[in-house]
């Protein structure tokens, strides 16, 4: 337990450096520059007059000095509306933090366009199987998950033919929609199971998106987003001498943070992100399983 408290205080007092190094170094080093300078215009007047090389160099030194206030702000603002993504990049991996942290909030919406979602659909299904002993201050989810239309000829997926070229093959897109239907009747399952126990209401809805899945977005709570874009090229066998097919691999994708609580310019990217999926989920079309045509 001392190791424990030990470290919080550590990361606390780093912490706090770093608000307070935040927050004096624009100071301290505006008032270095303006402090040159004024001395360097202060020696302008008061060296000799016959001293006409030390004059320009101090007069030079005093403007460069305030060229350098200048420019000082104006690369703090810069820094300030380009530092976008919020955060480092991330692995699909790490998906499970970021679904553990949307359910701390009372109202949690999660959105995800990509590929089968299979990475977060695990980290759905173990969440959601929690709230049946205790959904903490969560009283309401609502999962909205768009995947590909399966059931449309696609490049990617795809079997790799002769010279790599991409041969569409049902047989292999309609073994992803099986699986994509799977995680939905699950999800759905799970979610009228939470609702009828009266204690949270759960919403869990798969749509379909025309086109290949290249990119792939997390929306949490409409504050923070993950996106990142597939490797198309990745490649898979499902039999050791079998043919090889294009199957993009969305727990090796890498992913950017936007955050709301970045800079004003990570929060019109999350703006935008959110506005664009809405618009996106409103075209998509609802699975042909949902009407019990899919084989």
């Amino acid at each position: 337990m001392a190791v424990r408290g030990s470290r919080r205080s550590d990361g606390g007092l780093g912490e706090r450096l770093r608000r307070y190094q935040e927050r004096f170094e624009p100071v301290v080093t505006r008032v270095v520059l303006i402090g040159i300078f004024v001395i360097g215009m202060t020696a302008q007047f008061v060296t000799p007059v016959g001293d006409a090389l030390e004059d320009k160099v101090y007069l030079g030194g005093a403007l460069l000095s305030l060229v350098g206030y200048v420019l000082y702000d104006t690369l703090k603002d810069l820094t300030s509306s380009v530092r976008v993504p919020s955060r480092p990049l991330v692995n699909s991996s790490q998906l499970g933090s970021f679904v553990s942290d949307a359910f701390h909030a009372r109202k949690v919406e999660i959105s995800f366009l990509g590929y089968t979602g299979e990475t977060l659909f695990n980290e759905l299904y173990h969440r959601l199987e929690a709230l049946l002993d205790n959904p903490g201050p969560t009283r309401r989810v609502s999962i909205r998950m768009l995947v590909p239309d399966f059931g449309q000829p696609m490049t990617v997926p795809s079997k790799v033919g002769d010279d790599g070229a991409p041969v569409d093959d049902a047989d292999f897109r309609e073994r992803l929609e099986r699986r994509c239907r799977e995680y939905d009747e699950i999800l759905t399952e799970l979610a009228e199971r939470l609702t009828a126990a009266g204690r949270v209401v759960v919403e869990s809805e798969y749509r379909l998106y025309p086109g290949i899945p290249r990119d792939k977005i997390c929306i949490f709570n409409r504050e923070q987003v993950l996106y990142g874009l597939y490797d198309l090229s990745a490649r898979m066998r499902m039999q050791h001498a079998g043919p090889e097919f294009y199957d993009p691999k969305g727990y090796r994708t890498d992913l950017n943070v936007w955050s709301r609580e970045g800079t004003p310019a990570a929060e019109t990217a999350v703006s935008t992100w959110n506005r664009h999926f809405d618009n996106l989920w409103a075209l998509a079309a609802r699975p042909r399983w949902r009407h019990g045509t899919a084989a």
